[in-house]
């Protein structure tokens, strides 16, 4: 049999190689294509069966999203969660602040500003105080009960909103709760501001004003970008079709807001709902703008939630042990009765003061957030925080949004009765 030269044999070597990482490229193109039309897919499952069931599709997403992701089947890639969810984050939150702003305009605020203001501060209050109260009660360290007392007010804007949305209720109620959650990480950025001060000054670690300055800056730096993208977009869209913004003007703002908050470590929530809040105010020529993101919002919040439960570590649920479990009792516990407290004090109706402290227990990203900027300043307390903050997020991403729409289920049926 005939010999190829030594240099012909050696020609056809670097083609294997490229053949490899061809192979290589396409199979990870495939799988990201699998992934995308399978969670899509599940969404519309998810969407389905919560209209006939107890369980709204947050969570259902989560839970499919347990299931298939790493602490489950693992049929989700490692590198398609850790990619993606941080970018789909900060774009779904982004677009529930804006939507959430509509809700926030100047004729809002006259009409129901008062019942939200001393409602999201009593509730944000309650959670804080009741939170830190029994820790120290219960024998731990200052510094982590004010820590963890400074993360019980975060709440997760998106799964409320979601659950609103899917439930279809129209009310004063579920008026008075989004706007509540609309701005209730504000409050939450500067209570945790406040807090990890205070416990930085009681155990003499880095400076309590730099805490607090940082926290005030980053509340009121979203409110400015909010302001600074939100003033042209209320008088410059909607004037290529008078009267109809088009989807991609809105969507191009509303990730440009996301952008720039990352880019600023502002809150892309915060930002957007002041964006969306100043285009209602002052957009009087068209309401489109709102309408566009809401049909195409369903398809990111879908993929958003469902990484979100892929993310969620539920092995760390066993390691919450007796103060995780006292955290999301007096958590619970203090969002109710603040809210309910701060409901009389504002002369809401029976019915708000009822229940809207158990629609406010979901909690999510938030304080994970927090609890990351808590360790990096104490690192110690790591092995206490973590656990703790990863374990209750866990028990309220999924429990949360049922009492939500529950309480909203109920609400509605007495109204019909």
């Amino acid at each position: 049999m005939k010999a190829f030269p030594a240099h012909t044999l050696h020609s056809f070597g670097p083609l294997k190689p490229k053949r490899r990482s061809m192979t290589i490229e396409m199979t990870q193109i495939s799988s990201t294509l699998l992934s995308l039309g399978g969670i899509f897919l599940l969404g519309f499952v998810a969407d389905l069966v919560g209209r006939y069931t107890p369980l709204p599709r947050v969570t259902l997403l989560l839970l499919c999203g347990l299931l298939f992701g790493p602490a489950g089947c693992a049929l989700l890639p490692d590198r398609f969660v850790d990619d993606w969810f941080p970018l789909l984050t900060h774009i779904a939150l982004c677009m529930v602040g804006f939507l959430l702003g509509e809700k926030i305009t100047f004729s809002a605020i006259r009409e129901r500003g008062r019942s939200v203001l001393w409602i999201s501060i009593g509730q944000a209050m309650g959670a804080g105080i009741l939170v830190g109260s029994v820790l120290i009660i219960w024998g731990v360290a200052p510094a982590f009960a004010l820590i963890m007392a400074g993360i019980a007010p975060a709440s997760a804007p998106a799964a409320v909103f979601d659950v609103v949305k899917e439930s279809g209720e129209k009310s004063r109620f579920a008026d008075i709760l989004l706007g509540i959650v609309a701005i209730d990480d504000a409050w939450g950025l500067l209570i945790f501001s406040f807090l990890l001060a205070a416990a930085s000054a009681i155990s003499g670690q880095g400076s309590a004003m730099d805490a607090l300055l940082a926290g005030s800056g980053e509340v009121g730096g979203s409110i400015l970008l909010g302001l600074v993208l939100g003033l042209p977009m209320a008088g410059l869209t909607g004037r290529i079709r008078p009267g109809e913004p088009t989807q991609a003007e809105a969507l191009g703002l509303v990730i440009l807001c996301a952008g720039m908050a990352v880019l600023l470590d502002l809150s892309s929530i915060l930002a957007a709902m002041v964006m969306g809040s100043t285009v209602a105010s002052l957009a009087r020529h068209h309401d489109h703008a709102f309408h566009e993101i809401d049909e195409i919002e369903w398809p990111f919040m879908i993929l958003f939630f469902l990484l979100a439960g892929a993310s969620l570590q539920i092995n760390k649920l066993p390691a919450v042990g007796w103060i995780g479990l006292i955290y999301i009792s007096a958590r619970m516990t203090g969002l109710y009765m603040g809210a309910r407290i701060s409901g009389r004090l504002a002369n809401a109706d029976v019915t708000v003061r009822k229940w809207l402290g158990c629609c406010l227990f979901p909690q999510a990203g938030v304080a994970l957030g927090m609890a990351l900027l808590a360790v990096d300043r104490f690192p110690e307390l790591k092995d206490l925080i973590l656990p703790v903050v990863i374990g209750s997020t866990v028990f309220f991403e999924i429990i949360g949004p049922v009492i939500t729409r529950r309480v909203l289920h109920k609400i509605s049926d007495a109204r019909k009765t």
